[in-house]
Formats: C-alpha cells, sequence, structure tokens
C-alpha cells in the first residue's frame, strides 16, 4: 500500500513539474490573420458625391457624365436619339408651316396652292396632326436628355456597389420521395458573415 500511495504521490508530483515551464522554454504562436479579397478587382474608395457629380456633368453637357464613368458606348446613343427628336420636330414644323399656308391661302380665295385635291377639313386635320407630331418630338428630346441624366446617376451608384458570393440566386433541383417526381425551382442564399 505504501508503494501505491508513493507512485501517486510521484504521479502527481511529476505532472505538476511538467505543467511549471519557464518563459524561455515556452514557445508562443503568433496568430496571423489573412484577409482575402472577394473581388478580382482592386478595391476603391467609396466616393458618395460620384453620383450627383456624373448627373450635374450630364445635365450641363448630354453625353459627359457618361464620360465621368467611363461608359463611352453610350454617348452615341444618347445623341442619336436626341438628335432624331430635333430632327423630327423641324420636320413636322415645316410640315405644319406648309398645311397652314395653304390653309390661310385657301381662305383668302386663292386656289393655286400645292394641295389641289385635298379639302379643306383634310388640311386642318394635317394641321393638327403636325402639331401633334411636334409635341411628341419635343417629349422624346426631353426624354432622351432625362435619361441621360439619370443613367450617369444610375451608373455612377452602381460602380460603387460592391458585389460579392453572399447573395446568389440558383437553380434547385429536388426529388419528391411520395410520387417519385423531379421538382424544380429557384433557392435565393444569403450567407451572413
Amino acid at each position: 500500500m505504501k508503494s501505491n500511495f508513493l507512485n501517486i504521490f510521484f504521479l502527481i508530483f511529476a505532472t505538476s513539474l511538467f505543467a511549471q515551464t519557464s518563459d524561455s522554454l515556452v514557445v508562443k504562436k503568433e496568430e496571423r490573420v489573412i484577409v482575402v479579397s472577394d473581388s478580382l478587382l482592386p478595391k476603391e474608395e467609396y466616393n458618395p458625391l460620384a453620383p450627383a457629380k456624373a448627373a450635374f456633368y450630364s445635365a450641363v453637357v448630354p453625353g459627359l457624365g457618361q464620360v465621368y464613368n467611363k461608359k463611352y458606348w453610350k454617348i452615341p446613343i444618347i445623341y442619336a436619339g436626341m438628335a432624331a427628336g430635333i430632327y423630327f420636330y423641324k420636320q413636322q414644323d415645316k410640315d405644319y408651316d406648309r398645311f397652314r399656308n395653304a390653309y390661310k391661302r385657301r381662305l383668302a380665295g386663292y386656289t393655286d396652292d400645292e394641295f389641289q385635291g385635298i379639302s379643306d377639313d383634310r388640311l386642318i386635320n394635317a394641321q393638327k396632326s403636325a402639331q401633334k407630331n411636334k409635341s411628341i418630338s419635343i417629349i422624346v428630346t426631353v426624354a432622351f436628355y432625362l435619361l441621360n441624366v439619370v443613367d450617369a446617376n444610375v451608373d455612377a451608384h452602381l460602380q460603387q456597389y460592391e458585389v460579392s458570393e453572399d447573395l446568389s440566386l440558383q437553380p434547385n433541383f429536388d426529388y419528391n420521395q411520395f410520387n417519385a417526381k423531379p421538382q424544380y425551382g429557384m433557392s435565393l442564399t444569403y450567407r451572413f458573415k
């Protein structure tokens, strides 16, 4: 019994000796945190005034906001839309003046206008139609101008938007065990960090 007692005492004493080591013998492990970027492009600093600048530039000179956003391919579309609206406005204005002058000459008693086989009612309707088309042309021109400003603003916002893998929409295929038929669907996955 005495030897069992000594063995237990020795075991407790030996383990306490190994537990107490000096600081010179302890090797401290340094922890390193590695941050991996989830984007292939370098991260740019967030600029909260970029959308306002792009919208202001596009409002002053159409297309300048797209230059600021480096979306050069949109500039010809903007100018083509605005030029088409202006072209059709001028064309409809000429037609309106022709119809109006012919109608005025008829009211004055002249019959030598360029619309010999057309009645007075048709000339009045042609004037109304040309006036309506002029208004539509103005609306199209203004719409392309406003679209230019809004596009520059939204594009500047989206350039600073960070896209990560935390939110994904994936097709889902599942097998129904009750009726032995496949089920198709979409799953929206959101991961919290």
